[in-house]
């Protein structure tokens, strides 16, 4: 990956993630810095960057992917990604209800406390 490329890749993690979330996520420790480099390159250059899908439907894909692997942390964090990337309210509810469909309902209804959480700390839902 190319110095253009790597700015490029950290671009888009930054508009999609918020400045917090990245800052937050910068570690001296070795094997943080290593996974970090990693996901920058593998997820934010090599996939997030391609044309194929705006980052509207990344975040979609995301979320549905989550919710079906039970990742709660990485569900917030892409919550809020959805959020920045114009997903509503009512798209991560539909979300939420498909991935339950296929993945379990025990899935969906944490995937449910998970988006509330992250909407009410955004001043969103009710």
């Amino acid at each position: 990956m190319t110095d253009d490329e790597r700015t490029q890749a950290r671009t888009i993690r930054r508009e999609v993630l918020g400045e917090r979330h990245v800052a937050a996520g910068t570690s001296p420790r070795r094997m943080a810095r290593e996974f970090e480099r990693f996901t920058v390159e593998q997820c934010w250059g090599a996939v997030w960057n391609r044309d194929g899908l705006s980052r509207k439907t990344r975040s979609m894909l995301n979320i549905a992917m989550l919710t079906t692997m039970a990742r709660w942390h990485e569900l917030e964090v892409h919550i809020r990604g959805a959020i920045t990337n114009g997903v509503t309210e009512d798209e991560i509810v539909e979300i939420i209800l498909q991935a339950g469909v296929y993945g379990g309902v025990p899935v969906a209804a944490e995937a449910f406390r998970v988006a509330d959480r992250v909407l009410e700390t955004l001043g969103r839902g009710v």
